[in-house]
């Protein structure tokens, strides 16, 4: 049995050290230099290889997660790195990293194993072609035509094109007649339309961050928001960039609200600003929010004297600069490409792939992994997981006569 393994990222490791271990004799078609190039770029470079607490309802279809993570789930991948050599460190809300601290781990040992195993990688050998004749796979690289029994296809998305994830696998999978949903950047900064963008770059916050559609709340986190010239940044806009793209892609309007002070009720900035009556409104924001953005806030607020004093201020005035500072809302126009998301939401979509083995119903013999498929979910380790255990899974059953 020759398994052909196209792309040597998570995924695509994953599934050529299991297929070769489950008895199959396997190659690996890499269109880089060098295998994980993604997998480097994970982490900050630390790697969050997988999350102790995930679980299939981190995901955009749990249903189809649930039997792949049952046969080889979080603990199972922490025990095959384990055996590996990767002493797992568990941080806050089940991230799992290295105990090195370092990506290069991971690929280090990975490397490791395909050398052990004698699975050769052929390396800058980009994949133009897929065809079936008789059974057998012709899979064209460069002009290079290699002839497997099967192929696994574990190109990636279109995230981080530099890494090799420019979507060559969507037209692999489409000239053998899979269908690919919508696809659009996940884990990404996104874009807003605001007058007041440039005097608040730089500006760095702990605030709740809430994706609001039709004034309702679909998506709510707590953490570091960045403020960019051209739009917004930080943890918690990147965990609400996914749905936040769907909606975009479906041409709805949306915005985001952040809640500069969580810390103060309503009533207790009345106070404040009662206490203060007597300075000049922009004075009495100071050690209340960041300087940067009192001035949008005044503007915002119709307040265009920033030196007029509290009491002098309108009632209206005063009661919307007050309401801003719970409520602030910025209207989303797009987010940054490809180049700068984590993740590509959408992909091949699952209804033509056996949610079992990972092997394709249009073709036997096919197989794909990863986030080549319409599978997701948001920061945290569970991307990667998604990708070791679908790897492992396609592998197993593609060695499998």
């Amino acid at each position: 049995m020759k398994i052909c393994v196209i792309g040597a990222g998570a995924s695509g490791l994953l599934a050529a050290i299991s297929a070769k271990e489950h008895g199959a004799d396997v190659f690996l078609l890499e269109r880089n230099s060098k295998i994980g190039r993604k997998i480097l770029a994970t982490g900050n470079g630390r790697c969050n290889y997988t999350n102790v607490d995930a679980t299939s309802n981190h995901y955009n279809h749990p249903s189809f997660v649930s039997s792949i993570f049952e046969q080889f789930g979080p603990d199972k991948t922490i025990k095959f790195f384990e055996r590996l050599g990767i002493e797992p460190k568990i941080e806050d809300e089940g991230k799992t990293y290295p105990l090195s601290e370092q990506a290069s781990s991971i690929v280090d040992v990975l490397a490791y194993e395909l050398d052990k195993l004698s699975i050769k990688v052929f390396y800058e050998s980009l994949v133009n072609s897929i065809s079936i004749n008789y059974n057998q796979y012709y899979i064209k690289a460069n002009d290079q035509t290699y002839i497997a029994d099967k192929v696994i296809i574990a190109t990636g998305g279109k995230a981080l094109p530099k890494s090799g994830s420019d979507g060559n696998g969507y037209i692999l999978a489409q000239s053998l007649n899979h269908d690919i949903t919508s696809i659009y950047p996940s884990l990404v900064k996104l874009k807003l339309d605001y007058p007041y963008l440039k005097q608040m770059d730089g500006v760095k916050i702990k605030a709740s961050a809430e994706l609001m559609h039709n004034n309702v709340s679909l998506h709510h986190e707590y953490g570091d928001v960045l403020f960019t010239k051209y739009g917004i940044s930080g943890p918690t806009i990147l965990q609400i960039s996914r749905k936040a793209n769907e909606l975009l892609n479906q041409k709805e309007e949306i915005y985001i609200k952040v809640s500069i002070i969580k810390e103060l009720e309503f009533k207790d900035l009345i106070e404040r600003f009662k206490n203060f009556n007597e300075r000049p409104i922009d004075m009495a924001l100071i050690g209340l929010v960041h300087k940067k953005l009192i001035h949008p806030l005044l503007k915002e607020a119709n307040i265009h004297n920033f030196h007029e004093p509290v009491k002098k201020v309108e009632h209206k005035k005063l009661m919307k600069l007050i309401h801003l500072l719970r409520d602030w809302r910025f209207l989303v126009v797009g987010s940054k490409d490809f180049d700068e998301a984590q993740v590509t939401a959408g992909g091949i979509k699952i209804d033509d792939i056996d949610p079992m083995t990972l092997e394709s119903k249009l073709h036997k013999g096919l197989y794909f992994t990863g986030e080549v498929l319409d599978i997701d979910a948001l920061c945290g380790g569970y991307n990667l997981q998604w990708a070791w255990s679908s790897g492992y899974v396609a592998g197993k059953y593609a060695s499998k006569t």
